[in-house]
C-alpha cells in the first residue's frame, strides 16, 4: 500500500471523506462535483496556498449559484476582512488546506487569529481541505516539528509586513512579536459528524 493509500485509509477510518487527485485540475473537479452535489447557498475559505493552486477560488468568485464570501478582499481593510472571516464561520461550505496530516489520519493546524481552524472545527456545514503530498507526515511529533520549524516561518515570509523574527532568521524563534502568527493549534482526530470534512489529497508538492 502506498503512502497516499495508507493516509486515505486512515482518514476514512477516522470518519473523513477522502479523495486522491492526480493533480490540481482533478482536485478542482472533485471540489466542483461536491459543490454541485450539496448545492451550498454560501461558500467561503481560509488562506491556503494549496487551495489557491487548484484555481477553485476564481471559480467561486464568478459562480452565480451561491454567495461567495471573500475573506481576503484586497480592497477591504483588515477590520472589514475580519467581519468577513466571522461571516465565513456560518457558511454552508468552507474551503481551505491543512498544515499537516499524519499517516494515521490526524489533521494538525497552526493559526494566527484562528479563523481557519475555527472554520474547520466548527460552524460551516461542510468543509473541504486540499492537502498536497508534502503535508503528509509520520505522526504528531513530526507534524508539530514540521509546522513549527518549517511551515510557520515560510508562511510568515509571505507577509513581510509582519516583521516577525522568523522572517529574518528563517526559523521559529518562539517570539513574543505582536504580529506573531503561531498562536492557536488544532488537532482533529476524527470528523464529526461523519463525512462533514472532505480531504482531497493531491499527488504533488504544493504550498508550504
Amino acid at each position: 500500500m502506498s503512502l497516499l493509500e495508507t493516509c486515505q485509509k486512515s482518514l476514512l477510518k477516522n470518519n473523513f471523506n477522502c479523495e486522491i487527485a492526480e493533480n490540481v485540475v482533478e482536485a478542482s473537479t472533485f471540489i466542483k462535483n461536491i459543490i454541485m452535489d450539496i448545492k451550498p447557498q454560501t461558500v467561503s475559505y481560509g488562506d491556503s496556498e494549496t487551495l489557491k493552486s487548484t484555481g477553485i477560488l476564481e471559480y467561486c468568485k464568478t459562480c452565480s449559484d451561491f454567495t461567495f464570501i471573500d475573506t481576503f478582499n484586497p480592497d477591504e481593510s483588515f477590520k472589514e476582512q475580519l467581519v468577513r472571516k466571522k461571516e465565513a464561520l456560518t457558511v454552508d461550505l468552507f474551503l481551505t488546506g491543512t498544515n499537516a496530516v499524519t499517516l494515521d489520519g490526524i489533521l494538525v493546524n497552526l493559526d494566527m487569529i484562528g479563523n481557519r481552524i475555527g472554520g474547520i472545527t466548527f460552524g460551516p456545514k461542510k468543509v473541504i481541505l486540499t492537502v498536497s503530498l508534502n503535508k503528509i507526515v509520520q505522526d504528531l511529533d513530526a507534524a508539530f516539528k514540521k509546522v513549527r520549524e518549517y511551515t510557520a516561518p515560510k508562511n510568515a515570509a509571505r507577509h513581510p509586513d509582519l516583521k516577525t523574527p522568523c522572517i529574518t532568521m528563517n526559523k521559529c524563534m518562539n517570539c513574543s512579536s505582536p504580529r506573531r502568527i503561531c498562536n492557536s493549534w488544532s488537532i482533529i482526530e476524527k470528523s464529526y459528524p461523519k463525512g462533514r470534512i472532505t480531504v482531497i489529497i493531491i499527488k504533488d508538492e504544493l504550498g508550504i
